[in-house]
């Protein structure tokens, strides 16, 4: 196994088995609740859940966030969340690209479009990695990899801190994200991995040329406790629990971002676990909300146990909009039934 394929496996693992999520932080949907409407004047059985982004026509508002690849374990489970994709109309992202870029022998485990013939795939690479060398023609080759209809940038600082293996590099990456919105003749978006993004950096990111934001707010796994789990450094890990409780919670980072910029599609992710969170997501301004960890049991589980997850996150769905009157996507994101509870 290759370091970068014994990393990929060992990251799996880790948040499959470990506690590796936030402590002391939350997504905030917990502050939001939906207003019922007892008499939603629809039918249940006509709710639609069609929408589009970027222009694509989608059965589902729902994404399955970028987690892996680069291993054969990780393929496996790319396999089977493209398949169980396809089959329900999800988007789907793959993990970070790099790994097939710079590893020829690891691109098969991020090749999903033959498994997902139809729905938009992201594919993904490090946005720091402009700062080592990548360019237009590296990302373009992580694009042809996965067959993907775009690419999303990770920002991930302080993962990379905590890595043994990190690149910190950060200065002036700005203005490489907007030379490669220039270059690419695919939408390029940025994302965060966890810890959130806000309304200030949105407008700067929109005026590079983004095309998308995916929050990835805080509440959900935290990378700084994956990596405080893989390190060896004494010094490291008992730095990286200061952070455990770092960043901004994803509900925040939504409201925000949407409030901040316009002509931008927006992604909430970031520790969703249902329907009901998924709704949320849409109603405070995003246009596609994004699961991760919340699947990747499953993922590695069964085919079945993967569909019943995300069809429950669809029923979930569905009846939160049924229990505030919303027909369609847009009513849902229209909807003034989302009110802040007090404290």
């Amino acid at each position: 196994m290759s370091d970068t394929s014994g990393r990929k496996t060992e990251h799996i693992r880790l948040c499959l088995e470990e506690q590796v999520s936030g402590a002391g932080i939350t997504t905030g949907f917990e502050k939001y609740r939906f207003r019922h409407n007892a008499l939603p004047e629809l039918d249940f059985d006509e709710i639609s859940l069609q929408t589009e982004f970027l222009g694509a026509g989608l059965r589902t508002p729902l994404l399955i966030s970028s987690m892996t690849g680069g291993s054969e374990l990780a393929w496996r489970i790319n396999e089977r969340l493209a398949e169980a994709a396809e089959r329900r109309g999800w988007t789907m992202g793959v993990g970070s690209v790099r790994a097939a870029v710079e590893k020829e022998e690891l691109a098969r485990t991020f090749q999903v479009r033959r498994h997902a013939p139809s729905i938009p795939i992201i594919a993904n690479l490090g946005a720091v990695q402009l700062n080592y060398g990548y360019g237009a023609d590296e990302c373009k080759r992580a694009v042809t990899i996965a067959g993907a209809d775009m690419l999303v940038l990770h920002l991930n600082g302080l993962q990379e801190v905590f890595q043994p293996e990190g690149d910190t590099r950060f200065g002036g990456l700005l203005s490489s994200i907007g030379k490669l919105c220039r270059q690419l003749d695919v939408p390029v978006g940025v994302k965060e991995v966890g810890w959130g993004i806000d309304g200030q950096t949105a407008r700067r990111l929109r005026e590079s040329g983004v095309a998308f934001i995916d929050v990835a707010g805080a509440g959900g796994t935290s990378w700084s406790q994956v990596e405080k789990l893989r390190s060896a450094d004494p010094v490291r890990r008992a730095a990286a629990d200061a952070f455990a409780g770092w960043g901004i919670p994803t509900a925040e980072c939504i409201r925000e971002v949407r409030a901040a910029v316009r002509g931008v599609a927006v992604i909430g992710s970031g520790g969703l676990n249902t329907g009901v969170d998924a709704a949320k997501a849409l109603a405070l301004g995003a246009d596609l909300a994004g699961f991760g960890r919340a699947l990747l049991g499953p993922a590695v589980q069964s085919e079945e146990q993967l569909d019943a997850l995300l069809a429950r996150v669809e029923l979930e769905l569905r009846t939160a909009m049924f229990g505030i009157g919303a027909g369609n996507v847009s009513a849902l994101r229209d909807t003034p039934r989302l009110v802040r509870i007090e404290s």
